[in-house]
């Protein structure tokens, strides 16, 4: 299995578990439950990308791997 596919199947959960804390809900409209729910989507692949590509740069370029 490849490196980058263990991190992503380690972070998304994580990440998911934390943005669950946030309270976002608020910062919308009434209503709009949907639009809500696709922003946590489109936002927790999102920071997830950008955390394993920095996990993963970061230990090919200290020469962990």
């Amino acid at each position: 299995m490849n490196v980058k596919t263990i991190l992503y199947l380690v972070t998304v959960p994580l990440i998911i578990w934390s943005l669950e804390s946030l309270n976002i809900e608020k910062f919308f409209k009434k209503d709009r439950n949907y639009q809500v729910i696709l922003f946590y989507l489109i936002f927790s692949i999102s920071l997830s990308y950008l955390v394993v590509n920095f996990f993963y740069d970061f230990f090919l370029n200290s020469k962990f791997i």
